[in-house]
Formats: C-alpha cells, structure tokens, sequence
C-alpha cells in the first residue's frame, strides 16, 4: 500500500494468530526512555526479533545475521550496524563476544539476561557453555569493555558529543593509554572526559610514561583497576 506521496505505509496487522516477540518490560520502562540513537534502537530491536527466533535454552544472534538483514540494511550501513551494536554493548543491553570458527571471525551477542551472564562469565573464565551450539573448531573469546563501555561504567552518561571525542580519541591514542588515563582519572574521583583527554594530549606530548604518578601509585592503581572489571 502506498500514500499519496508514494511512499509504502502500513497495511495493519493480519487478522487471527500471528506469531508475536516477546519483549521484555524493561525494554519500555528503563532502556526506552534512554535511547537517544536511532542505529541503537533499530539494532536492539532487530536483535530482539532475531534471538525469539532462534531455540535453544542459550540463544544469541550473530553480527553477520544483522549485517545481511532487509529490516536494518535497508535503512542502515554496516557500518551505522556495527555502531548501534556497540551503543547497545556499552549501554549494557547486549554482552559481546568474538569468535573465531573455520577461519573465519565473528561476533556473538547474549541478551543482558541472568542466562546470558552466565554465559558470557564462563566464556571469560575460558569455560564453553555446554548449551552453545556451536561446532567444535570454534573459539571464543568475551571482548575486552569497549571504549563506550568503559566510559559509561567509570565516568558518565555517553552523550552524542562525547561519543564522537571518544571515537576521535580512539583513532589517535593506543587503546592502552586511554584505559589507563581512565584508570588515573578514576583514582583521583576526577570523572570528567576533559581530564581523561588532557593526560592523553600530555602523555603525547611528553611521553606516556607513569604520567605524573611514582609508580608505587600506579601499580595501586592498575590493581584496584582489575578488581573494579572483575
């Protein structure tokens, strides 16, 4: 059906039993009201569609089912795709883990559920979960916090402007230096980006080194930073 414009609306739900997708009630009550990104919305959404599709009591979806799906490429890059599903990981909708089967690579995402914490915490002890149907040449490896994530669990609210600094920074500084300038920040109850930024822009105009701490602080520092992301 199209409008007068040409455009193609919406014909109306099917009359009868039509399959449904189950969606949490948190959804509309806590992570609604926080998505301020259409990417992210649209790529949560499509994740939801996906893992009621598929069986099994541990269900994920794949980065490359999303990457080939009519219902984001039509409106979405792969690579405005890729940044929704990392908006999403960094809100703390989906959990992110690699994987590496046949020599290939991919990436596996596990609604933020209890059964998908489990699964996602045995990964990262090195364990597989026995309910993952996966073959048996598949590796997995549960990623590193990314730099949204970090930033959100240690300094702030992700806001659109923040977001693109910390692309920027990303492109510019080694990942290592922008955890440990988190850490440092994080050690000083200083939890502002612009700090985080300046021990960067020092760090490169001086050199990294323990930047400014004797190193008896830093090794206390770098130690109270693994507790805090176990």
């Amino acid at each position: 059906m199209k409008d007068q414009g040409g455009k193609k609306t919406f014909s109306g739900f099917p009359s009868g039993r039509a399959r449904t997708v189950p969606i949490p009630e948190a959804f509309f009550t806590e992570l609604l009201p926080q998505i301020d990104h259409p990417g992210e919305l649209r790529v949560t959404l499509a994740c939801l569609y996906h893992l009621a599709r598929r069986s099994g009591p541990l269900r994920y979806v794949r980065r490359s089912e999303l990457e080939t799906d009519p219902a984001l490429t039509n409106t979405l890059s792969t690579a405005e795709i890729r940044e929704g599903l990392n908006r999403a990981v960094a809100r703390g909708t989906l959990l992110h883990v690699r994987l590496e089967e046949d020599g290939r690579t991919d990436d596996l995402y596990f609604l933020n559920t209890p059964r998908g914490r489990m699964a996602y915490e045995a990964i990262r002890r090195g364990d597989r979960p026995p309910s993952l149907d996966l073959g048996e040449s598949a590796v997995l490896v549960a990623d590193r916090p990314n730099l949204f994530a970090l930033y959100e669990q240690n300094i702030g609210l992700l806001t659109p402007l923040i977001a693109q600094e910390l692309e920027e920074a990303a492109k510019t500084y080694p990942a290592e230096w922008i955890e440990e300038a988190i850490r440092i920040a994080v050690s000083r109850n200083v939890r502002r980006w612009s700090y985080v930024r300046r021990i960067l822009e020092r760090w490169a105009a001086e050199g990294r080194d323990t930047g400014g701490m004797d190193e008896t602080h830093r090794r206390r520092v770098v130690e109270s930073w693994k507790k805090l992301q176990r």
